[in-house]
């Protein structure tokens, strides 16, 4: 589990999201410790995403590190919500 299994768990969840078509919300999960990493899970399909060995390290703390960056990420790229970004990269 954790950072090993980002790359892979992401490309899952990219043709995952392809086969779905929008019929299914998926989670995004596999070594997200930061924003970027739960932006590249949005990006590759996720509408959600799971917080384990970055918040066993980090603590409560992560969740708003990650809101706050997610909140700049997606104003960057010019979304307005979450949802914008689900599957752009997919």
């Amino acid at each position: 589990s954790g950072a090993p299994l980002f790359q892979l768990s992401t490309e899952v969840l990219r043709r995952c999201f392809r086969l779905a078509a929008g019929r299914l919300a998926l989670i995004g999960v596999g070594g997200i410790a930061s924003a970027d990493q739960a932006y590249a899970k949005i990006r590759a399909g996720a509408s959600l995403v799971q917080l384990y060995s970055g918040f066993a390290y980090a603590g409560p703390v992560l969740v708003r590190q990650i809101l706050d960056g997610l909140a700049a990420l997606l104003a960057r790229d010019g979304f307005t919500s979450v949802a914008d970004a689900v599957g752009k990269d997919a």
